[in-house]
């Protein structure tokens, strides 16, 4: 019994590594560059528009901030940013507007549960255990700096 296993385990292993499609890396990593870096040219355009408009730099940095958190939203919310996400890979994700799609994107799929245990309770299923890592890693290391400082 267990040589016939083992020959359709070999079988199965053959069949799936001829079948399975082969990666585009170069393609897939271009994609995601240019168009990761075209959402930080829009941000960059939103800042330098703000500047011009009279914002000191501190402020023009939280507006942006805050538009692009509202455009990927916005995006999500319409069906837009799931297109540019499955065209562009990382390179949608890693902006914050990526941030905004992974808090959005859970609240329009269990909306159907009710806002208290659908939208509310699903919203961060994502972002939030990168939300407690990052927030305990700084804590940690601010804690490091303020011992070790000199």
């Amino acid at each position: 019994m267990k040589v016939k296993e083992t020959k359709i385990k070999a079988k199965f292993q053959n069949v799936y590594e001829s079948s399975k499609p082969k990666p585009t890396i170069f393609k897939n990593s271009f994609r995601a560059f240019w168009t990761g870096g075209l959402i930080c040219v829009i941000g960059e355009i939103i800042f330098k528009t703000l500047i011009y408009l009279g914002q000191d730099k501190l402020q023009a940095t939280a507006w942006e901030t805050v538009i692009m958190i509202f455009l990927g939203a916005l995006l999500t919310g319409i069906g837009i940013y799931d297109r540019i996400g499955d065209y562009a890979g990382a390179g949608s994700v890693v902006p914050i507007t990526g941030f905004a799609n992974s808090i959005v994107s859970p609240a329009i799929e269990f909306k159907k549960e009710g806002y208290v245990f659908g939208v509310a309770s699903k919203m961060f299923t994502i972002a939030g255990p990168v939300l407690v890592y990052s927030i305990s890693a700084s804590v940690i290391l601010g804690i490091l700096y303020y011992i070790f400082r000199w």
